[in-house]
């Protein structure tokens, strides 16, 4: 007898229909399965073979194929299991064939028959939905997960026993299984328009006033108001951060701070992050939408398979988990120069592309890019009164990061010494707390979401020389000092930019429809660190 049984498949970060086909008929006893499988496929046969075996429903001698389509694509993991063995149970008779018409089926087994989770569970519901199936059974503690899903029936099972019983059962779920063992949703559209950014600051604010008690906060940061500024700023228009300080000025505090004043994750967003962490694996049993962004600190370590993703098997990476967060490198000469330089094509395109034997797989890597360093190998330079590093140590030192990782920090900033005053003084703890900051970078953002309505920008960062001149045309006075800027500093036409884009962000903290000169001024100091510290001029 033959069935059809519907499953999902991961191809990066996109999940696919594929289809099981199970042949049960008379010969000599046997179980082939094929369609471009890798090796945990192929082994699927033992476990589904004993795992029906400990459910009471044995094979019989028959000669059983299953065939995974579509062919070209390469298959991958567990979540094969559950859809192969109700096709057997199908094509053998237990279950009737309408009876998972429609079904979207996922998920390991164990040799007891207990079903266990699998990741990618949430774009596997998202395809399912898409391609107007009407019920995902998935395990149990996918369950959460798969809920995120509207407009599509979810059934969460924890055994094979159970399933079979209520796959038996076509109105419902048996009176005999316990709710611990099957679980059965079914949710509705539901309007999400009100989680909207633009329009309706003060209701995030509220919405994120319990993510502020539990995150680190920038009140808790003793003086560097300049540093502060500079955080605020990338915050605002989502552009990448460079500390350069000494050892114990605040440097990791401060980026630690940086998720406090970001605002809240939208809807889509959040499902964007959710799906990246299903994907990888490591969502939490029960757990729902994430709320919080990322903040990812690699250490140092880091290969750079971790970093970019990858494997023979490729999942997504750390810059991926990032995705619509902070990407922190402390001690970032710290890291491998080969790996640092990784990061320079994703930070351009958003996004990281694997390339394997079985095809390309893309992954996000829409990130903010914090990072924190040392001077010098002492950590002091340029106090020559504690350095004591040679100009030739200093210069090797500063090289460990290349220029093209350079050129994509839009900010540097100086994270200088905290004074006892600063820590113990009247004004110590006196600072703004991460409230305010998040209040005014909320606003910022409000401007650009809707000045940029309709075109796929988000952020100032993402302006190029096109969009440049259409949303930051300077007054003859700001040209004219530009000019000056840049044959005083000796800008290239990148760092030109950059200082424009800069200057956007600025006026929008201070609510300016137009770019003045005080923000122009402000912008290029964002670049004198990297002309004092790397010898450039632009």
């Amino acid at each position: 007898m033959y069935s059809t049984v519907y499953t999902g498949g991961l191809h990066g970060m996109e999940s696919y229909l594929a289809r099981v086909e199970v042949d049960a008929s008379r010969g000599l006893p046997g179980f082939e399965m094929v369609g471009l499988l890798g090796s945990e496929v192929k082994e699927a046969r033992e476990r589904i073979r004993v795992a029906l075996k400990n459910a009471e429903a044995a094979l019989p001698p028959v000669r059983i194929t299953v065939n995974i389509s579509p062919a070209s694509l390469h298959k991958e993991g567990t979540s094969y299991d559950l859809p192969v063995a109700v096709g057997i149970l199908v094509s053998t008779g237990m279950i009737p064939q309408d009876y998972v018409k429609d079904s979207m089926i996922a998920g390991e087994l164990g040799l007891s028959g207990e079903i266990k989770p699998v990741r990618g569970i949430l774009p596997m519901a998202l395809e399912a939905k898409k391609q107007g199936l009407k019920r995902c059974i998935v395990p149990l503690e996918n369950l959460a997960e798969a809920q995120l899903v509207e407009g599509i029936k979810i059934l969460g099972a924890g055994c094979l026993i159970q399933l079979i019983e209520l796959l038996q059962c076509r109105d419902g779920v048996p009176e005999n299984l316990l709710y611990k063992d099957i679980m059965y949703m079914e949710k509705t559209e539901k309007n999400t328009d009100a989680d909207s950014l633009s329009g309706n600051v003060a209701a995030n604010m509220e919405r994120t006033a319990d993510l502020a008690q539990i995150l680190p906060d920038f009140a808790d940061v003793s003086g560097q108001e300049g540093a502060k500024r500079a955080a605020v700023v990338a915050a605002a228009g989502f552009h990448h951060l460079l500390m350069i300080g000494p050892p114990g000025s605040g440097k990791t505090m401060l980026a630690r701070c940086i998720p406090s004043i970001l605002p809240p994750l939208s809807t889509q967003e959040r499902l964007e992050v959710t799906k990246v962490r299903s994907v990888a694996g490591l969502m939490e049993e029960g757990a729902g939408l994430l709320k919080n962004r990322p903040f990812i600190s690699p250490h140092h370590t880091v290969t750079s398979r971790a970093l970019t993703g990858g494997g023979q098997v490729p999942r997504p990476g750390l810059i991926s988990l990032a995705h619509r967060g902070v990407l922190f490198l402390d001690e970032l000469t710290e890291f491998k120069r080969a790996t640092l330089d990784l990061l320079r094509q994703p930070m351009e395109e958003r996004r990281v592309q694997i390339a394997r034997n079985s095809g390309t797989y893309v992954y996000p890597s829409d990130f903010m890019l914090v990072a924190a360093m040392n001077p010098c190998p002492c950590g002091y330079y340029p106090d020559r009164n504690r350095c004591r590093c040679t100009p030739g140590e200093v210069q090797r030192y500063l090289n460990r990061v290349s220029g093209p990782i350079l050129d994509r920090m839009d900010i540097f900033t100086e994270v200088s010494r905290i004074d006892f005053a600063g820590l113990a003084g009247e004004n110590a703890g006196t600072g703004a707390d991460s409230r305010s900051l998040r209040m005014q970078v909320m606003e910022a953002r409000a401007r650009q979401e809707a000045r940029y309505a309709g075109t796929g920008l988000r952020f100032n960062s993402q302006l190029g020389p096109g969009e440049i001149r259409k949303y930051c045309r300077l007054g003859l006075a700001q040209q004219q000092y530009m000019e000056q800027l840049f044959h005083a500093l000796q800008l290239s036409a990148r760092a030109y930019h950059r200082i424009i884009r800069l200057a956007r962000t600025l006026a929008d903290l201070d609510g300016k429809d137009i770019i003045e000169q005080v923000h122009l001024s402000e912008a290029a100091c964002y670049r004198m660190a990297d002309g004092k510290y790397w010898r450039k001029k632009g």
